[in-house]
């Protein structure tokens, strides 16, 4: 009863915020990332009414009974992406549901490209993105093209416009699709002007992927399938993906972090170190441990070989980086060990080890996601007009990207929540998953 008590208590003061996002909030004396320019606005005003940024400067007049927000020491920047991750199913408890997207806005996730739809989440895309729920603005994929949904090109083709009708934001790709059904969907998707992304199916290469105007490739296994399948050096395969890559202007979303655990390659010890996992029912986390320890434990696994694969993956997105290929931050959680939102930091140190710069790390989850998603809004930049998505640093990410774990509050289509707010929910989810059977 306690726990619920503090879940309804932590909702007044949300809606109290909500009320606040039709007024104007002010963050003064406070060192701006407007990440839309490689530079740093020291001592600026940034003026939010209802859900847009209103103006920003050096001097701005503050009108009398604005909500104001000493800024004075720390950075603000705009909110952070997952754009690759999952919106619970439907037949999942509601509480469930609701916690997994606090956890993204609580750890600076504003945005979420949720990618595999199921009937009923167009009518939670609705609740989030109108603040009815504390939620990252969400963009969702429609149910999977794959070897089971799809059993003909004409199927592929209805199954798009069936999508396109209901309103999904994009098509999800995954296995299973044979060439001519992959080329149906993309024909029929290109000319309903959707977008589609995903995986790479075996029937499909990559090359013949990118010809199609596939838009997101997930998970860098396209590529890694690729380089296999050609007899000849690497770097030269490489070479010649990664040209056609950027010709097409197709997008990346490595999800390094969590392939790592799905290849076994981290000890269960140090899984179990995640302080992270008392946020995620018992439940789930117990399947997590079966799947690593089931895999661990397979007289087939190979782990000399398993990790050679995540030297791949990683010189695979450091020359997609070094090209200037277009790169966008997602983890794809919650999955093993990728608990939404905490899941990023742990993505971060990945992409830092690929050769990534803190600014480019930070443009992949900021900038460049309001670019891929300007057909939808205007965000990802602190400028005037943009959508009011903010996350209040208590020191620079530029230097330390680290610091991106010490948020004095979050700011999410105009509603702030401040560090207080967040701890109280979180200490609430946390009791309520101490419980046996709390799902």
């Amino acid at each position: 009863m306690k726990t619920q008590t503090g879940v309804y208590f932590f909702l007044g003061l949300f809606i109290c915020s909500l009320a606040q996002a039709q007024e104007i909030t002010a963050f003064t004396n406070v060192t701006v990332l407007p990440m839309d320019r490689d530079q740093v606005l020291a001592g600026h005003t940034v003026m939010v009414e209802g859900d847009r940024i209103r103006s920003i400067g050096a001097e701005v007049e503050v009108p009398s009974g604005a909500h104001i927000i000493d800024g004075t020491g720390k950075f603000l920047m705009p909110g952070l992406a997952e754009m690759h991750g999952h919106i619970p199913r439907p037949d999942e408890p509601e509480q469930y549901t609701e916690d997994v997207l606090f956890l993204y806005v609580a750890n600076g996730i504003t945005t979420v490209r949720g990618m595999l739809g199921a009937e009923g989440q167009l009518e939670l895309r609705q609740r989030a993105n109108s603040s009815e729920l504390i939620a990252p603005n969400l963009y969702l994929a429609g149910p999977s093209f794959n070897g089971g949904s799809v059993n003909s090109p004409e199927q592929a083709a209805a199954m798009v416009r069936s999508q396109v009708a209901e309103g999904w934001d994009l098509l999800k790709l995954h296995e299973g699709l044979t060439e001519e059904e992959f080329d149906a969907m993309a024909r029929t998707a290109a000319e309903e002007g959707i977008r589609f992304g995903g995986h790479v199916p075996a029937d499909v290469s990559l090359i013949h992927a990118l010809n199609m105007d596939q838009e997101t490739f997930d998970h860098i296994d396209g590529y890694v399938d690729y380089l296999r399948s050609q007899d000849r050096p690497e770097e030269e395969v490489l070479e010649e993906a990664i040209a056609l890559t950027k010709e097409k202007g197709a997008w990346i979303v490595p999800t390094m972090a969590l392939w790592e655990v799905l290849f076994g390659t981290i000890d269960l010890e140090d899984l179990r170190a995640y302080d992270e996992l008392k946020y995620m029912p018992r439940t789930v986390v117990d399947n997590w441990f079966r799947v690593v320890e089931e895999r661990q434990r397979n007289p087939g696994y190979d782990r000399a070989a398993a990790l050679e694969l995540i030297r791949t993956r990683m010189r695979i997105l450091r020359a997609l980086n070094e090209s200037g290929a277009r790169i966008l931050m997602g983890t794809d959680s919650p999955q093993l060990f990728s608990v939404p939102g905490f899941s990023l930091h742990r993505e971060l140190k990945r992409m830092v080890d690929a050769g990534m710069s803190n600014y480019a790390i930070l443009d992949s989850g900021t900038r460049a996601v309001g670019e891929y998603l300007a057909h939808k809004d205007t965000f990802g930049t602190i400028s005037e007009g943009s959508r009011a998505d903010l996350i209040l640093v208590d020191g620079n990410p530029l230097d330390d990207l680290a610091k991106l774990k010490e948020l004095s509050g979050v700011m999410v289509r105009g509603n702030w929540l401040s560090r207080a707010d967040i701890q109280v929910r979180l200490e609430s989810i946390e009791e309520s998953h101490s419980v046996p059977n709390r799902r």
